[in-house]
């Protein structure tokens, strides 16, 4: 159904709109030959989306996360795998955008600007095999040796490091101080203790090659440790950037997807004059249904998140079980609209030559991405009950207050 944008976000939907045709025309290859879509990113380069989360001020285009919503759900509908690529750049960087404004980190502004100026591209390698990834701890070790720490271990789904320059990742260290950390850590992907493995072949998304990560003793020098906090905790910076932001885009691209097969069948329904069948329409409404409800949460979750009234009202879980929620409901709402719309296409659901076969694969992924279906469950139904899953490290009221004072 037809949404109500404001004008800047008609604005950035329309450089989106600008290669959607191009990126689903390249899909099919990528898919088959199981390729990273680098023509795809230097046409994104070209539109200016590399930056489009960065502010103005810094040379970028200044989208806020209301406005980056619709365009990452604009590229998905052309090409999954290569919206969520460029998502583990483009979220990052509002991520700290949205930092930066509040805090005017001269840090921040630096990378910002390197960003804007197309010296960085960045991607997020968290994920480890057997961890469900909530960012409260890593089987990556950090030891410590003069002016920073050596960080040994293996990372997966290494999302967007076939052409990232900088990624962040986590490691634990044992602090004899203050026990268990994880650090949060920017490294450089050339460094040479840095080892990619083609370990990409999967059943979807497959362009985006998201392949293992490999740290070998791997130097990062203190001042690139950008935070720490205690294993087995909710922290708050991680709430504020990581969770706030990840989840309602990774919800925005597989909602994409799932419109784009929508798309595709309706245009099954008028080939075939099937537009009055009764039972293409309540396919085709049930499908409506579930893609405007999951915009629904993620554009209410765009419209609360880092507001003072949130900072007031809600502890940290709460807001960590909120972000899942949104993620969670958009990808179960994506896998049910391509079950449903087999109503309408029939048969051609299981064509390899048709893009409903491929996309139906690509859009499986979101199911076990972070914040993943048990974990959610667990977040959302521990914060209706009142129980506390983990303690809560800082808090986000007082990051705000103190970003004021010293602003």
């Amino acid at each position: 159904m037809k949404q109500l944008l404001t004008e800047r976000q008609k604005r950035f939907v329309a450089l989106a709109d600008s290669l959607v045709e191009t990126f689903r025309d390249r899909a099919a290859a990528h898919d088959a030959d199981n390729t990273f879509p680098f023509d795809n990113y230097e046409d994104l380069r070209a539109a200016g989306l590399l930056k489009l989360s960065i502010p103005e001020e810094l040379g970028g285009l200044g989208a806020t996360q209301a406005e980056l919503i619709p365009v990452l759900e604009r590229l998905a509908t052309g090409d999954g795998a290569t919206a969520l690529a460029v998502n583990m750049h483009i979220t990052p960087m509002g991520q700290w955008s949205s930092v930066w404004r509040r805090t005017g980190n001269p840090r921040l502004e630096g990378l910002l600007r390197d960003a804007a100026e197309g010296n960085l591209i960045w991607a997020a390698v968290t994920s480890e095999f057997g961890s469900p990834n909530l960012m409260s701890d890593a089987r990556t070790k950090a030891e410590r040796v003069d002016g920073g720490f050596r960080i040994t271990g293996r990372k997966n789904f290494g999302t967007n490091t076939a052409v990232a320059t900088h990624a962040s990742t986590t490691a634990r260290y044992e602090d004899p101080e203050k026990g268990p950390t994880l650090l949060l850590l920017r490294i450089e992907l050339k460094d040479p203790d840095v080892a990619i493995h083609p370990t990409w072949n999967m059943l979807g998304m497959r362009a985006t090659q998201s392949n293992d990560l490999e740290f070998s003793g791997l130097f990062v020098p203190d001042e690139n440790v950008v935070h720490s906090f205690p294993v087995g905790h909710l922290d708050a910076t991680v709430t504020e950037t990581v969770f706030g932001w990840s989840q309602p885009a990774f919800g925005a691209v597989y909602v994409g997807i799932a419109v784009g097969a929508l798309d595709w069948a309706k245009q099954q329904v008028r080939r075939r004059g099937l537009v009055e069948d009764a039972r293409a329409q309540d396919a085709i409404a049930d499908a409506e249904i579930l893609i405007e409800s999951a915009r629904a949460l993620l554009y209410r979750h765009t419209a609360q998140f880092g507001t003072p009234q949130m900072y007031e009202e809600l502890d940290l879980q709460e807001i960590v079980a909120q972000s899942a929620l949104v993620k969670h409901v958009c990808t179960k709402n994506a896998v049910a609209v391509f079950t449903r719309l087999i109503d309408v296409v029939g048969g051609a659901a299981y064509a390899r030559s048709l893009p409903f076969e491929r996309t139906w694969r690509d859009v499986q992924a979101g199911l076990f991405m972070p914040v993943a279906d048990f974990a959610a469950h667990e977040l959302i139904a521990a914060s209706s009950l009142g129980l506390t899953l983990a303690p809560a490290h800082g808090s986000l009221r007082e990051q705000a207050t103190a970003s004021k004072e010293n602003a």
